[in-house]
């Protein structure tokens, strides 16, 4: 028997997601936000569940990981990619992995493009794919270090060959849509469906969107797992 949680953040609109396993009692979190990191024990305190790992789809400029206070509270094992400068992680992810929470398996796709950090988490028939690919859209390329081609080429290599009924859970929604899926997104996702490489390019180079808020404080902080001591920096 397993457990499933969606929480949101209405401040940054980040999706954070638990995953529980009730044979043994344990969890994971993926994109954890620092402000609700009461919410999130409460939870686990109230399913008795054990947190294992904190996972994070890459270094985030929108919000504060609670990944440091809840790496304290529980012993639980932060996650990121290799590729986000993140050395106080416990586990480095280069992508290919597997992760293992009691019974259950998580896989780790590379999807690099939003950042160079950028995985997806498949457990079961759900993909957690941070701000790779969002409903109806996907992550802006225009900042540290993104890249729209290779955003493409994840999209494409990674996620549209999954099967069709494949849930997709984002990082982000900004319209109050929690889920959708492979089948949908392949078909109807505006800034892929039917482009070629070179047109998804085009269209993300045009999209001069503001700067996140947060960029300055956020980057430098999830880079330090969400400390306090680089936040308050």
């Amino acid at each position: 028997m397993t457990y499933f949680r969606q929480l949101f953040d209405t401040t940054s609109s980040t999706y954070t997601y638990l995953l529980g396993e009730f044979d043994t009692y344990s969890a994971v979190l993926i994109d954890p936000v620092r402000e609700h990191g009461n919410l999130y024990l409460s939870l686990l305190n109230e399913q008795r569940l054990t947190l294992r790992y904190i996972l994070e789809t890459h270094v985030h400029a929108d919000h504060v990981t609670g990944a440091s206070a809840l790496r304290k509270a529980t012993g639980a094992q932060a996650a990121v990619s290799m590729h986000g400068g993140v050395s106080c992680a416990d586990v480095q992810l280069c992508g290919g992995e597997m992760l293992y929470f009691g019974n259950e398996t998580i896989s780790v796709l590379p999807t690099p493009g939003h950042t160079p950090a950028c995985v997806s988490y498949l457990w079961r028939d759900r993909l957690f794919t941070g701000d790779a690919l969002l409903i109806g859209g996907c992550g802006r390329t225009d900042f540290q270090g993104g890249d729209a081609g290779k955003l493409y080429d994840s999209i494409t290599h990674q996620i549209w060959p999954l099967a069709d009924e494949t849930l997709i859970y984002p990082g982000h929604d900004y319209h109050h849509r929690h889920v959708s899926s492979v089948a949908q997104e392949r078909e109807i996702n505006p800034r892929l469906s039917g482009k070629s490489r070179d047109e998804f390019i085009a269209i993300m180079n045009q999209l001069k969107l503001p700067k996140p808020h947060l960029i300055d404080i956020a980057v430098p902080a999830n880079q330090q797992c969400g400390n306090e001591i680089a936040h308050a920096a």
